[in-house]
């Protein structure tokens, strides 16, 4: 997504809510800057999370428990995606 914002007069921007939303960042949360001659990055600082295995399953384990809100989007927007595919659930 590109889009255009502002800086106020503090130097401050806000980041738009479909951005945040799809980055999965909220207030609090902490961000890296990356600067150079042509322009800046800004990315979610994550923690360094490690993968292993839980029985039988690859997990990734980032270190902080996700939030709730985060969950619940990511189980409807799969419970979504496998009803559009004909998925049904047995039982």
């Amino acid at each position: 997504m590109i889009t255009k914002i502002t800086l106020d007069r503090a130097g401050r921007v806000v980041l738009p809510k479909p951005i945040r939303d799809e980055l999965q960042i909220a207030p609090g949360d902490s961000l890296e800057l990356e600067s150079s001659a042509d322009g800046l990055i800004l990315r979610p600082a994550r923690g360094n999370g490690r993968l292993r295995k839980k029985r039988g399953a690859w997990v990734f384990d980032s270190g902080t428990p996700l939030r709730e809100e985060v969950v619940q989007d990511t189980l409807q927007r799969v419970r979504e995606e496998r009803g559009r595919k004909g998925f049904r659930r047995n039982g």
